[in-house]
């Protein structure tokens, strides 16, 4: 075969060729319009770029050396649960991810209420009980024993005592309550001298000589009266801890005692042992000593008739008296320090109710004046 030949023969086969090819990217193209044609339409959202839709491939360029364009992959077929969206239906949103619940507010509550049914699941409940008073850490065991006590007080010992007022005559009532007085004269000499008074100690002990003896045993305070002039003044162990700064501690109220402090009861107790302790019989009978302890109690307690029943009308009864009797008791501290505290009078100390004296004249007339200020509460002549 001469060189025209093979240049013909070499034309011809590049020529085959080039339509073999063409004939192959039509066949490519026209499968790719086809699936394409097929595919079910998909909702496309709102704003989406012209960039993502994609139209068949078209053949670029001519001749033997045309070049067509790679085919963009085919979109992802919509899931099967989500329809076709139709021409004028609204365009669906993406769905987010729900968020979590927040839990309940946590809503502290005090004991004994109720929380609404929003906060009971999970909530916090902190409890506690209101401060106690100052000076009254039992607050709420000694109004308990008040309540009790007036109780008692009103149903039994209140008639008893007013029977005893009215049966026995005041002159007798009086001579009791001056032979019991007669009788704390020598704790009360003691405790002067204790808290270095000798000058009231040696008044105590000219008193109790007086009304032993010219006083018939102390039935009547002769030593009061003129020419003597020496009026009854009530001191105690309880006074002279508070006189040497011991703290009055916890108050309480006690059955048959009343208002008292620790510092009250422990003093009141060494004033009791006293005529036991020093002089025996018949002090420490208690043939002899209950029946003077409960002349005693019925005789205070009728004496304070009226400031009891004024005490019970006010708002706090309980509270009125715990008061008084902590500023009293400490004014009569402050007076054996030299101390005057305006308005307040000697404490006298019921064992039911105790409450202050109006006066510094009881209901016999009889002066009992500050422990160490006579000249504030002179003697009736």
């Amino acid at each position: 075969m001469g060189y025209a030949d093979s240049l013909l023969a070499g034309s011809a086969m590049t020529i085959r060729s080039a339509k073999t090819k063409r004939s192959a990217n039509l066949g490519f193209s026209a499968v790719t319009c086809a699936i394409l044609t097929a595919s079910a339409p998909v909702a496309v959202p709102v704003g989406t770029p012209p960039a993502l839709t994609y139209a068949p491939l078209v053949e670029q360029g001519t001749g033997a050396q045309a070049v067509t364009s790679p085919a963009p992959p085919a979109p992802a077929p919509a899931p099967a649960s989500a329809p076709a969206s139709a021409p004028g239906d609204p365009v669906p949103l993406p769905a987010y991810p729900s968020q979590p619940t927040p839990p309940p507010p946590v809503v502290p509550t005090l004991s004994g209420t109720s929380p609404s049914a929003e906060t009971t699941e999970d909530a916090i409940v902190v409890s506690g009980q209101a401060p106690a008073t100052p000076g009254d850490p039992l607050e709420q065991v000694n109004a308990e024993s008040f309540n009790v006590t007036q109780k008692v007080d009103k149903a039994f010992v209140g008639p008893v005592a007013l029977a005893y007022r009215d049966a026995v005559p005041r002159p007798l009532r009086r001579g009791l309550r001056n032979v019991l007085r007669n009788l704390r004269e020598p704790v009360v000499f003691i405790n002067y001298l204790l808290q270095l008074k000798p000058g009231k100690a040696a008044e105590t002990v000219g008193r109790f000589a007086i009304n032993s003896t010219l006083g018939v045993a102390g039935l009547f305070d002769a030593a009061k009266k003129r020419p003597f002039n020496l009026p009854y003044r009530p001191n105690g162990f309880a006074n002279s801890f508070g006189y040497y700064g011991i703290g009055q501690g916890p108050f309480l109220y006690l059955p048959l005692l009343g208002a008292t402090t620790l510092r009250d009861v422990i003093g009141n107790t060494l004033d009791r042992l006293v005529l036991p302790l020093a002089v025996g019989k018949p002090f420490n009978n208690p043939v002899v000593t209950i029946p003077i302890v409960t002349l005693s109690v019925l005789d205070e307690r009728a004496q304070f008739d009226e400031e009891i029943e004024a005490l019970r009308k006010t708002p706090d009864p309980y509270a009125t008296q715990r008061d008084y009797y902590l500023k009293a008791r400490q004014a009569e501290i402050d007076a054996l320090r030299g101390k005057a505290t305006p308005g307040m009078k000697p404490f006298t100390i019921a064992p039911i109710a105790p409450v202050p004296a109006a006066d510094n004249a009881d209901e016999t007339g009889e002066t009992v004046v500050s422990p160490v200020s006579p000249q504030e509460n002179p003697p009736s002549p």
